[in-house]
């Protein structure tokens, strides 16, 4: 059985979290409590390039927010 984030040829979303996360995700697949659709219905190339063009930073939010308040403090 093929994976289903890796089909080629299938339908995906880019999902976000609070938390600025990226995920692809499957067009058939339910989107799980936390994450809410940001970029799709689209391929999965599509999906993977959006991904690359805008998740710059992989630090969470909450540590982007930390890293920030304790320069501030410094």
């Amino acid at each position: 059985m093929a994976n289903p984030f890796e089909i080629s040829d299938g339908s995906y979303y880019v999902l976000i979290n609070a938390e600025g996360q990226y995920s692809i995700w499957p067009s058939f697949v339910e989107v799980p409590a936390g994450w809410t659709i940001f970029y799709g219905l689209e391929t999965r190339q599509s999906c993977l390039d959006y991904i690359n063009a805008h998740w710059n930073d992989m630090r969470p939010n909450s540590l982007i927010a930390a890293t920030a308040a304790e320069r501030e403090r410094k």
